[in-house]
């Protein structure tokens, strides 16, 4: 499987925006639920964001519900992560991952995703 392609990492101020993009090729994308997790030294790989395949349902992790936004266009085979109101902890690799099976049950959990980007650094400055 090809690995998803995440850009659209950087540095930016606290309260700030950013809009992460992970690009995934194949056929049947749409099939699939799509998810962001991050990672920050010294800490485990945690969720953030999924969606499932069509857009209709999406879940956040605690810490950023409100504040980011995941959304998809299968068209495009394309997968946002739109932050806003960034504050210093969220400073981490951001990745995009991708269900290991079609069809299958919207999931925060690492196990249920079988192909994953190499990840785009998000800094945020206080």
């Amino acid at each position: 499987q090809v690995q998803p392609v995440e850009s659209g990492g950087g540095l930016v101020q606290a309260g700030g925006s950013l809009r992460l993009s992970c690009a995934a090729s194949g056929r049947a994308f749409s099939s699939y639920n799509m998810g962001w997790f991050r990672r920050t030294p010294g800490k485990e790989r945690e969720f953030v964001a999924s969606i499932s395949r069509n857009g209709a349902s999406t879940d956040y992790a605690d810490s950023v519900n409100g504040r980011f936004t995941i959304s998809r266009d299968n068209a495009k085979n394309t997968v946002y992560l739109q932050m806003n109101s960034l504050k210093p902890e969220d400073t981490a690799i951001y990745f995009c991952a991708k269900a290991k099976f079609p069809y299958s049950s919207i999931s925060r959990r690492e196990e249920t995703f079988g192909s994953w980007g190499q990840g785009t650094q998000v800094t945020v400055s206080s």
